[in-house]
């Protein structure tokens, strides 16, 4: 594979078939007929974004915030979801308590769409976002060594902000992605996170490729810690195990990469960030490092639950 990860202990395996992404975690569907129902999708979608985008950035993420709320969320079994996961991990909390935070799960997550599909306002945002804490310093100094460095976060905040604020910082930084389920809207996607910075590596094994080549060049990747990895192993994340990959933590090791949880946090008017990059990650070894990740991850939702994404199926799977 050129380029590619030569191990005999079924790394390049275990990273082409993982579940980390940097966008949603969409399941990948590559060279498949493309459905009515697809087309109905792709222009349904895409006439709705079109659309909002008409929109003051202000008006359009509130727009869509209480869009996602009061309408996708519950039709589409969202809000369901989300009551159901947070049942599992605070079985106490007060049914009140738990809907108020069902409502602003959702509109959260109508806000980071909005952004997401309005690239030129999100790296607008991002430069006037500060990166702080001492991974930055850390990212610097690998910066200037050559040594490539690998930036985790979760679906929390946007996690996007980040990325492109780091990219507008001068560095050099890659995101691996997943197909979505409609290839017709999946090119309409790639375009908009595009327009936030490249390179984006496909998930995949030519991906793969390019995806190592550019950390063996000193770049930076960026990945997602917490969606669900069918092969994963059952770690700890919030009280509860759950499935998650190692990959990016066998990663770090093999390239001596910096690893370095990184959180785009939303602050109370909606439309600014704090970019929180944490102290890096001893180097180890693959499960005491993730479980490292997964913690870190747990004290930014237990801060502030109203930002991450309760709708995945994060604990589903785990053999009993």
């Amino acid at each position: 594979m050129g380029g590619g990860i030569a191990t005999s202990g079924g790394l390049e395996n275990r990273l082409a078939t993982s579940g980390l992404t940097q966008f949603r975690g969409f399941m990948p569907k590559t060279n498949r007929p493309i459905t009515l129902r697809d087309r109905l999708e792709y222009i349904s979608i895409v006439t709705v974004i079109s659309i909002v985008r008409v929109l003051p950035f202000r008006l359009r993420s509130a727009f869509m915030a209480s869009v996602m709320s009061r309408v996708i969320a519950p039709l589409a079994g969202y809000s369901k979801r989300v009551r159901q996961n947070l049942k599992l991990i605070w079985p106490d909390m007060p049914p009140h308590q738990r809907d108020v935070l069902v409502r602003e799960v959702t509109r959260h997550s109508g806000r980071t769409l909005c952004e997401l599909f309005s690239p030129q306002d999100l790296k607008r945002m991002a430069e006037q976002t500060e990166l702080t804490g001492p991974g930055l310093a850390a990212l610097e100094e690998a910066r200037a060594a050559g040594r490539p460095a690998i930036v985790i976060s979760g679906h929390f905040g946007n996690y996007d902000i980040v990325r492109a604020a780091l990219i507008a910082h001068g560095f050099d930084v890659g995101g691996l992605y997943r197909q979505m389920n409609n290839p017709l809207f999946h090119k309409f996607y790639l375009e908009n996170i595009s327009t936030i910075g490249t390179p984006l590596f496909e998930r995949g094994r030519s991906g793969l490729g390019h995806m190592v080549r550019h950390l063996k060049g000193g770049g930076v990747l960026a990945a997602l810690i917490d969606v669900r990895a069918n092969n994963g192993t059952a770690l700890p994340f919030l009280g509860q195990p759950a499935l998650t990959a190692t990959s990016m933590a066998e990663l770090a090791l093999r390239y001596n990469a910096v690893l370095v949880p990184v959180y785009g946090t939303r602050m109370p008017d909606a439309e600014h960030f704090t970019a929180s990059l944490e102290a890096p990650i001893p180097l180890t070894d693959p499960e005491t490092m993730t479980i490292a990740l997964n913690q870190s991850l747990e004290a930014r939702v237990q801060q502030t639950p109203e930002q991450w994404f309760w709708i995945h199926n994060r604990w589903k799977g785990v053999p009993s």
